[in-house]
């Protein structure tokens, strides 16, 4: 029976304890060839089934689904240039170490930011522009275009700064650059209260982000319950409101993969040339696993490296990934609640097997 080994895969991540829910969808030249769910939108305090149509926090898939469009549609009418440096749009940081870094270097993760800081013990309840001004002041990993180093802040910043000269909030830029033009009706950030039963649950209470804090979070106010329609991500939650430029976004599977699937040619979505940027590897010299415009290329150890040498993807700490073939116009996108109830291991193995056994089934028996 064709998928029989991805659909007992799912159900072996949930036997084993890896997730308790997931949903999978396949795409394959525009057609969806596999759709498949297992196990739990929420197990605590009453077991909730995974439905083909749960909503689940995609966290850092925010990323490529919303800010990297966002700017790439913003840089083709001429309102933002990849080259230019932030500071241009985002004054905080003037006279500072980044002064210098450019939207490119933002969006390849090249601009010597470190992954993650606590911005919200100091941004919390005020204006979000306050959010740039923590920014700056973080100390660099390094000079910028030396190597890359995966950052939240810098994505970050990319979308501050759209915000800054379009004057829209995120969401709305998501609602008229993403969202409309794909016609999205379940993608969104801040789901309303009626959309609750249809998300999955992550974290009991905000364990995790509080163990990253440690003393400097002595006091602040965390979540205590579960964790259900609100974004899981720290900074996204208590500094920006729930709408931020690098997480906050839910989804389902089957939308994941419609704005996956329009990042193979554009489609007139985003021009050609951007797309082609984006997929191209931007590092410039920086020292690290080969990068493009938020995406991550096709590298040995990528997780999705069974896949074509120009394949690429990404992930999300929640537990979510995409990966998009362009040669064999394959989309692959595997959605889990892997922070519920607490912080679970195990995902990157079960990704890595995920996407192998969707290229031994896609592309073997095409001969490919």
């Amino acid at each position: 029976m064709r998928w029989a080994r991805l659909r007992s895969l799912l159900h072996r991540g949930v036997a084993t304890g890896i997730f308790p829910g997931a949903v999978a969808w396949v795409r394959v030249n525009g057609e969806t060839v596999f759709r498949a769910e297992a196990g739990y939108a929420q197990v605590l305090p009453e077991p909730r089934p995974v439905r083909p149509d749960t909503l689940f926090d995609v966290a850092s898939l925010t990323k490529v689904l919303c800010t990297v469009p966002v700017v790439l549609r913003l840089c083709g009418r001429g309102l933002l240039h990849l080259d230019d440096p932030l500071s241009s749009r985002l004054p905080d940081l003037e006279g500072t170490f980044w002064r210098g870094v450019s939207l490119r270097q933002a969006l390849a993760h090249t601009t010597g930011l470190p992954a993650w800081r606590p911005l919200y013990l100091h941004t919390r309840g005020k204006p979000r522009d306050t959010v740039v001004a923590a920014v700056a002041v973080v100390s660099p990993e390094g000079p910028p275009g030396r190597r890359v180093v995966y950052s939240d802040l810098g994505i970050l910043l990319a979308g501050l700064a759209a915000e800054r000269v379009t004057g829209q909030r995120t969401d709305a830029l998501f609602s008229e650059h993403v969202a409309g033009p794909l016609r999205l009706r379940h993608t969104r950030f801040c789901p309303p209260p009626a959309w609750r039963t249809r998300c999955a649950a992550t974290e009991q209470g905000n364990r995790y982000e509080r163990e990253l804090a440690g003393e400097a979070g002595a006091g602040f106010p965390w979540r205590d319950g579960v964790i259900v329609g609100e974004v899981h991500d720290g900074n996204a939650y208590y500094a920006l409101g729930g709408v931020a430029p690098h997480a906050g976004l839910f989804s389902t599977a089957e939308e994941v993969a419609r704005v996956s699937e329009a990042w193979l040619d554009g489609s007139g979505w985003i021009p050609e040339t951007l797309v082609a940027e984006a997929r191209s590897d931007q590092r410039r010299g920086a020292q690290g696993e080969p990068r493009g415009l938020g995406w991550v290329l096709h590298h040995p150890q990528a997780f999705f490296s069974a896949f074509g040498p120009a394949s690429f993807g990404h992930t999300g700490f929640t537990g979510t990934s995409v990966a998009v073939d362009p040669d064999r116009r394959v989309v692959a996108v595997l959605l889990t609640n892997r922070v519920h109830p607490h912080v679970r291991e195990g995902i990157e193995e079960f990704r890595a097997e995920f996407y192998r056994a969707v290229a031994s089934e896609v592309f073997l028996r095409r001969g490919a």
